[in-house]
């Protein structure tokens, strides 16, 4: 039986060849395909079929393995929400999982990403390519790791938090729910209030404090 993801962006194209690389299952015909919302039924995606809407995933019979892959958090959270499905975990070969980790249903973690031990990771995450995530981390539910962003040990994330592109948490550091650190911040203190942070030391925008 195939994998459905659920969304045909450039992300779910991410998500097609780590399923490639985790599975075995190779172009074509690899039992891959996607539904979305805004490219047309029968159209090829990365080398598999769009077979219909997003809504379509209800259709399929019991047992059928989804993934979502839609990069935005909100939108993440909105569809795991709406539909009850059997979400399976990926772990790309090329990434290295410590000791002790759980990973959430719906989980991915991307090629080169380094989880260390002891870290508990919620559903619905992206361990995105070249993140490390290092030892007794907690992440919440649909949390977004993107390329080269690091969190040091004993790092706490709340719910559809977004770590930008080659961003930096200090160790021991507890980030609220809602917070997107931009791309190349660095967090070194604590984050109660969501928002977007930005700079070296991260701080909040100025307009969301207006």
């Amino acid at each position: 039986m195939g994998i459905v993801i659920l969304g045909a962006g450039g992300h779910a194209g991410v998500i097609a060849d780590l399923i490639e690389a985790a599975t075995g299952r190779n172009r074509p015909g690899g039992g891959i395909s996607f539904l979305d919302d805004s490219t047309p039924s029968g159209t090829m995606v990365y080398g598999y079929p769009v077979e219909g809407k997003i809504a379509d995933c209800m259709k399929y019979p019991a047992g059928t393995e989804f993934i979502i892959g839609i990069g935005d958090n909100r939108l993440r959270s909105e569809i795991a929400a709406r539909y009850d499905l059997n979400y399976i975990t990926l772990i790309h070969p090329g990434a290295v999982i410590g000791g002790n980790v759980r990973l959430g249903k719906g989980t991915v973690v991307m090629a080169g990403a380094v989880v260390g031990c002891g870290t508990h990771i919620g559903g619905h995450c992206i361990i995105n390519t070249g993140a490390t995530v290092d030892h007794a981390c907690i992440l919440g539910d649909f949390v977004h790791i993107s390329p080269g962003a690091h969190l040091g040990g004993e790092v706490r994330v709340g719910d559809r938090s977004w770590m930008g592109i080659g961003s930096c948490v200090k160790n021991g550091i507890s980030i609220c729910g809602n917070v997107t650190a931009g791309a190349g911040s660095v967090i070194v203190r604590e984050i109660k209030q969501a928002g977007t942070y930005l700079g070296v030391p991260a701080k909040r925008q100025e307009q969301e404090n207006a």
